[in-house]
């Protein structure tokens, strides 16, 4: 079904550019510093960089490899790589040169794309690159070129403007692989189709509650799931995008000051930096600030501070294998007139499937039944529907047990509420059993983060002796603040059973990924080293 026909197009979101730079030609699309280009010249350059590479012979199921921060070559790849049929390989600016060479040559791609700032991660292992023909260097923040080929701006002129036919007959075709986080082995390649991504982005637009006056800035990564889909939201409802290389609060504030930033999207670790920032209290926000928040669940206190700045919060949760966000704590009315704590703990629950997604749904893992609607008994949430991937690029093993049973397991452990809303508990990996008891991780964090001393905290299992495993916290202080772990673990004794409370705490940095998300593993594997954690 994929001829020409009165009544059926092939989805793809490369096709929303054409019809917003017809639509808004000299409106602003882009803002990257003192750049500013306009619909009509971002469908330009996208049109050139899609000439330019089929030119090199780069086409339909070729890979297209960028490593590259939040600038104006990122947002356009996302357009003029899936535009030929091919497939874009967006890579984690903060891996090492050994797993950005494993990612390139695992997704075989043909042409890689480097901002210069970032060559010293490529040099070491150039060697290495298999089928790669074709390098650019990005130069944004200098003009070195450390590779041989040309710049990104020379390479854009070999290219015409004139708009590209898109080579897309199949809406399941891939768009684009993103690479896992390999946090249980090596990084597993997750395959987009075109018809998820169009839909997953008009889903953005409905629950960001998007629209043609909207400017968005770009503090989560385009690298990480494609910007949870942004990337095309945005331009398909016409807004603007403010493109931010590295996300420091003080950039973060001033752009959304000079800017008018209506719309950003933020994990809880990025929202701990606004709400802690010195500058934030000086925050003249002259509409509304919409933040969507995911990547772990939020603890009830960060949005209650974050929304104290003027923000508002929205929640929405999903992994790399569902497009990003699969739900929403859609928000309900009557949850207005709620005291300020009691409206947080509500909006940190993961809620309810987007419109555009429809299914989840917390099971038995093992009988695949559908748990009490009670709010306590544990599940596992599983997913299906047009926004989950393809599968694993290469490894349909890992797929197989991905879709066992017909639906996404997510590995999350979560309550399903009555009224229907998901709020997890932890993951597989990270709850703790406790001498036959199950504790929550997220709870504890939760309490932790009410500490009027802590800035951060993670809650893992380590062994004990006595009960096979018990809670241990570490915690990062508020700057200036120095409490005792004895502190903390009282505080945690008045707020939950006292088996709850983590039995050792310890103050250190926390490990991250590049979209400030906290690695647990690393913690574990520490904690663990010699020892067999058995894991149900």
């Amino acid at each position: 079904m994929n001829e020409p026909s009165v009544n059926y197009d092939v989805l793809s979101p490369v096709k929303f550019l054409t019809r917003t730079a017809a639509v808004y030609p000299e409106k602003v699309a882009v803002v990257h510093g003192s750049t500013r280009y306009t619909y009509l010249e971002l469908f330009q350059r996208v049109n050139r960089l899609a000439d330019a590479l089929r030119k090199k012979g780069i086409g339909k199921g070729d890979k297209v490899a960028f490593l590259c921060p939040n600038t104006p070559p990122m947002l356009e790849a996302h357009y003029a790589v899936p535009m030929l049929g091919a497939a874009l390989v967006s890579i984690n600016i903060r891996l090492s040169a050994n797993e950005v060479a494993y990612i390139i040559n695992h997704s075989d791609a043909a042409a890689l794309f480097v901002d210069n700032e970032f060559a010293g991660v490529v040099q070491p292992v150039l060697d290495q690159l298999e089928k790669v023909k074709l390098i650019v260097t990005i130069c944004d923040v200098s003009d070195a070129r450390p590779f041989d080929g040309p710049d990104y701006e020379t390479f854009l002129t070999t290219g015409a403007p004139d708009p590209v036919p898109i080579a897309v007959d199949n809406e399941r075709d891939v768009a684009t692989i993103n690479y896992t986080s390999g946090t249980t082995g090596l990084p597993k390649g997750v395959m987009y189709h075109h018809r998820g991504a169009y839909l997953n982005a008009l889903g953005e637009i409905i629950e960001a509650q998007l629209d043609a006056n909207s400017v968005y800035l770009w503090t989560l990564p385009m690298f990480h799931c494609n910007g949870w889909c942004f990337t095309w939201a945005v331009t398909a409802i016409g807004g603007t995008h403010v493109c931010l290389r590295a996300v420091l609060p003080e950039a973060v504030f001033r752009l959304i000051e000079t800017e008018q930033v209506t719309h950003m999207c933020a994990a809880p670790t990025v929202l701990v930096m606004m709400s802690n920032y010195p500058g934030a209290k000086d925050l003249k926000i002259k509409g509304t600030l919409r933040i969507m928040t995911a990547g772990a669940p939020p603890a009830p206190r960060i949005i209650e501070n974050v929304e104290a700045l003027g923000a508002v919060i929205t929640h929405t949760y999903g992994l790399t294998e569902v497009f990003g966000p699969h739900s929403v704590c859609a928000w309900k009315p009557q949850w207005d007139s709620l005291p300020t704590e009691e409206r947080a703990k509500f909006k940190s629950r993961q809620g309810v499937p987007y419109v555009t997604t429809q299914y989840m749904d917390v099971v038995d893992p093992v009988t695949m039944q559908p748990v009490p609607r009670d709010g306590q008994t544990i599940g596992e949430i599983v997913m299906r529907g047009n926004n989950v991937m393809l599968g694993y690029y290469k490894d349909p093993k890992a797929t197989e047990v991905a879709f066992a049973g017909g639906w996404f397991h997510s590995g999350d452990l979560a309550v399903m509420h009555p009224d229907a809303y998901v709020q997890i508990m932890d993951r597989k990996k990270d709850i703790i059993i406790s001498g036959g008891e199950n504790i929550s991780t997220v709870e504890i964090e939760n309490v932790i983060f009410k500490h009027p001393d802590v800035l951060e905290v993670a809650v893992i299992p380590v062994p004990d002796e006595k009960w096979g495993e018990v809670p241990k916290a570490f915690v990062v202080a508020k700057q200036g603040k120095n409490p005792t772990a004895e502190s903390i673990i009282d505080f945690c004794k008045q707020h939950l059973a006292r088996f709850k409370a983590p039995k050792i705490v310890e103050f250190s940095a926390l490990p991250k990924t590049a979209t400030g998300k906290i690695q647990k593993f690393k913690l574990r594997e520490k904690e663990w080293q010699g020892r067999e954690r058995k894991v149900n």
